[in-house]
């Protein structure tokens, strides 16, 4: 049995340079410092929204340069939803919103693939609607 107050070890066996050539390829990207901007961006705006043992869960399975963006952001007070998220990343970059959105979804989707399912079901479950596409799953609304 775990303590789950306990610090968790980083436990990625993905490296950087793996996820980004992951993000690079999948986004069709021209270069690997193209993927990199991305990845930085989208992260850090990650970091921002994240809080608790979903932070802390998700930075152990990034790799290490990956997991310092994200941990050295300061989480908003008021989480914003998806599509405030993209606008809010274009509006720091000064991207368009389609650039933005591409970027956005290709980065998440690759933090999915590393964070897994049941991690990733949780993270959604702690941010307000609209996330779930740009983590590449459907999302899935009770009826009223």
């Amino acid at each position: 049995m775990s303590d789950r107050r306990a610090p968790l070890r980083h436990q990625c066996v993905t490296s950087y340079e793996q996820m980004l050539e992951k993000v690079r390829y999948e986004s069709a990207y021209p270069t690997r410092e193209r993927a990199e901007e991305a990845v930085r961006l989208v992260l850090a705006g990650l970091g921002r929204q994240l809080t608790g043992d979903e932070r802390v869960e998700l930075a152990a399975r990034l790799p290490l340069e990956a997991a310092r963006i994200l941990t050295a952001q300061i989480p908003d007070a008021r989480p914003l939803t998806g599509w405030a998220f993209v606008k809010d990343l274009a509006a720091r970059t000064g991207a368009s919103l389609t650039t933005t959105r591409w970027d956005t979804g290709s980065v998440l989707c690759a933090v999915a693939a590393l964070a897994g399912p049941d991690l990733l079901t949780r993270i959604l479950a702690q941010l307000p609607s609209g996330y779930a596409l740009l983590f590449g799953r459907a999302e899935l609304t009770r009826a009223a």
